[in-house]
């Protein structure tokens, strides 16, 4: 019983076949992902950047910090 319920449970695994790959196919797709992911990041901030500017969102206290010192200097109290 046990042989025969662990035939049907190897029959049953989905088959994993690797697909070799060459280091110079992977850090080819690891410079593309790597490119997509900064560009992405990059259209990211230049959008939030762009909403700031127009106001409509605020900002957040590192962005505040970063575009008004201003407010945090406390030489004035």
């Amino acid at each position: 019983m046990g042989a025969e319920e662990e035939k049907v449970q190897e029959k049953e695994k989905p088959s994993l076949a690797q697909n070799p790959i060459s280091p110079a196919q992977f850090l080819a797709w690891k410079r593309r992902k790597d490119a997509d992911a900064s560009a992405r990041r990059d259209e990211e901030a230049r959008k939030r950047a762009e909403d700031i500017a127009t106001g409509a969102v605020q900002m957040n206290g590192r962005e505040l910090f970063l575009h008004e010192p201003w407010v945090f200097d406390n030489s004035r109290y």
